[in-house]
């Protein structure tokens, strides 16, 4: 099947990725320090419903995917969402989207090195953490620069390690349940009144917005995906095993928690993975999960650099960033593009040793309400593609399940989680202050097209409309 969206003539990207890369590509980015230190807050909140949050956090999370799979098997393309946004619904919505999930990834780089640097400098305590911090990203960003399969390889073992941890956890954790562990003083709870919902209905709503945002990630598979030897299949696999993964790795490690642990006894910023293991009697639990939580930390550091240099280089072959930034190496690898999204780290890694409480807060709090906006672009562009490639007679690889009711739904779902956001106080200013990357560059699209500048890309509309054949032109305002 033919590669869409590619910037014509000149440097383009190798496809080097396997399947197993992209499996754990997809794994890796649902599975973070979200999961072991984040899930504290929403069992501290949501209480024994915090099981329920996960749960549907994940059908919003297996909805968007599904939706994001129909169209990159029928549109393999490293611009990912943002390339279908422009298609659907024009070039500033995907000039918007584009750059917009660039500084959200961009952001995301500097707070990882910053919290590997903290975990690292608890065993170095001599050492500056700015200078841990410059050597986690040197290191991150030379694995990028190699090759996409050394990034693939990286991603491959952070994931299994991840996996493994979380397998090892659930044997233990239904061990526990059970009382088949030898020195446990922690044993099964029965769930009190005050335990269902020790917050109310606003903490199991809060909880709610907390978990749409850790499973944020899992949509980088499809941008990994173009350059992947089979990205229709690779695509197509992990929209599917994307629905397990959820249930059993989220879904069933926080109602294990909740059977084991009071609530009373989570606390948010700590981690219940590691409260968990130490009522069961499992020496070095907490320097075994600290390990655990670095490798996470990498993993989301590693596809950071990769994913904000993809975007990047997908813009500048669109004419909407320099096109000096779509040149490729040898090896495929868009090396400016990785440079200089390492270098927006770097600076946002400065600023948060700088400015903690202030400049940096408040770029994590911008950043935060990126999520949602795409989610409601990848929703917004299927609904309006799959009705192009219908009309059209054009090939579906993979569906999306119930089309259109589900795919309203999922729409419906994601305004639902604005109402919350709405409604809940530290939410609001969140969501308000996510509004304010995509304006600034809502504003630089006016000016753009001010000026007469418009995004070229090459569509070969063969691979989406069969009878209309390949062609070059500026995609529809």
């Amino acid at each position: 099947m033919p590669t869409v969206f590619e910037p014509g003539p000149g440097p383009t990207l190798r496809r080097a990725l396997r399947s197993r890369h992209l499996s754990m590509i997809a794994l890796g980015g649902i599975i973070g320090a979200g999961l072991f230190v984040g899930s504290g807050a929403v069992i501290h909140t949501a209480g024994a419903l915090a099981p329920v949050a996960y749960a549907v956090g994940g059908v919003v999370l297996v909805l968007v995917m599904r939706m994001l799979a129909e169209m990159a098997a029928a549109l393999p393309s490293t611009g990912s969402f943002a390339d279908y946004a422009r298609l659907a619904l024009g070039n500033g919505a995907g000039f918007v989207i584009g750059w917009t999930y660039w500084y959200f990834w961009v952001v995301v780089v500097a707070f990882e090195a910053t919290a590997g640097a903290a975990i690292i400098g608890r065993a170095l305590p001599g050492v500056p953490l700015w200078v841990i911090a410059a050597a986690i990203m040197a290191t991150m960003t030379a694995v990028n620069l190699l090759s996409v399969r050394s990034f693939g390889e990286a991603e491959f073992w952070f994931a299994s390690i991840k996996v493994a941890a979380i397998v090892a956890f659930l044997t233990i954790a239904i061990a526990g349940v059970f009382d088949l562990l030898p020195d446990q003083r922690m044993h099964a709870v029965a769930v009190t009144a005050d335990g269902v919902m020790p917050a109310g209905v606003g903490g199991v709503l809060s909880a709610l917005v907390v978990v749409v945002f850790s499973y944020f990630g899992a949509e980088i598979v499809t941008v990994a995906a173009a350059e992947a030897n089979d990205p229709v299949r690779a695509v197509a696999r992990a929209a599917v095993t994307v629905v397990w993964r959820v249930i059993i790795f989220y879904v069933g490690s926080v109602t294990l928690i909740v059977l084991l642990v009071p609530y009373t006894q989570v606390t948010t910023g700590e981690s219940p993975f590691v409260t968990l293991l130490d009522g069961v009697g499992v020496p070095g639990a907490s320097q075994a999960m600290q390990v655990v939580v670095l490798t996470a930390v990498l993993s989301v550091l590693n596809s950071g650099i990769y994913v904000s240099s993809r975007m990047l280089f997908s813009l500048a072959a669109r004419h909407e960033a320099p096109r000096v930034l779509a040149a490729t190496s040898r090896r495929g690898t868009p090396v400016r593009a990785i440079l200089l999204a390492t270098l927006a780290g770097w600076v946002s890694v400065g600023i948060a040793y700088a400015a903690p409480e202030s400049v940096f807060t408040f770029l994590l709090n911008a950043a935060g309400g990126v999520a949602l906006l795409i989610y409601a672009a990848i929703a917004a562009s299927q609904i309006r593609l799959r009705k192009m490639i219908e009309r059209e007679g054009g090939a579906l690889p993979v569906r999306m399940w119930g089309y259109p009711y589900l795919s309203w739904l999922t729409v419906g779902l994601l305004v639902g989680i604005v109402v919350t956001m709405l409604i809940l106080p530290d939410s609001r200013e969140q969501l308000g202050l996510g509004l304010i990357a995509p304006a600034v560059f809502v504003a630089v699209h006016l000016v753009r097209r001010w000026r007469g500048t418009r995004a070229r890309a090459v569509v070969d509309r063969g691979a989406v409309f069969p009878a209309a054949g390949s062609v070059e032109a500026p995609v529809a305002e």
